[in-house]
């Protein structure tokens, strides 16, 4: 009987081994799924940080598409505001530089005007005189043969012309 209970014995001893491996393998099967689990569940998580991530990247895009269109346009039109200022800038430069050709004329006239005690004379001294009294716009003649036969009538003349209205159009290139 001794070797029945020895028999017995090592087939306990058997069946404990392959009852531990089948424990142990499913133990082991176990752990391989909770460790599949949380790979995936940790995969998932991670492809919603990076969705979220491109989201939040397509919105910046967004946004900084809509404010370079904005400065794009703000920009455009600076530019039409400095091409207006710029041709008006032109414009007031011409008439400046054209009444200060008058106003150098007109000093010119009346340097001369009283370098000659104001008193032009044409040849009949009686009837042929011109008065200059309160400014460049007070000039009486006795005579139209003054105003015909003076050299300096032509230069008033030319001076009393109006100033020619510039418009932008003269200084488009």
């Amino acid at each position: 009987m001794a070797s029945s209970s020895g028999n017995s014995s090592g087939s306990t001893q058997l069946n404990q081994n392959s009852g531990s491996e089948e424990d142990l393998q499913v133990v082991m099967d176990q752990r391989k799924r909770k460790r599949m689990q949380s790979n995936r569940e940790s995969a998932r998580r991670s492809r919603m940080r990076k969705q979220k991530h491109m989201d939040e990247l397509m919105q910046e895009v967004t946004r900084l598409t809509r404010d370079n269109n904005q400065l794009l346009t703000s920009i455009n039109i600076t530019n039409q505001h400095l091409m207006t200022v710029e041709a008006e800038n032109s414009i007031l430069k011409a008439q400046f530089d054209e009444l200060s050709q008058r106003l150098e004329s007109l000093n010119d006239i009346l340097s001369f005007m009283s370098n000659n005690n104001g008193i032009f004379e044409t040849g009949d001294h009686d009837h042929d005189q011109i008065h200059v009294g309160g400014g460049i716009n007070t000039i009486f003649a006795d005579n139209n043969s003054f105003m015909n036969n003076n050299p300096m009538n032509m230069m008033m003349m030319y001076h009393n012309q109006p100033i020619m209205a510039a418009s932008a159009d003269m200084f488009h290139y």
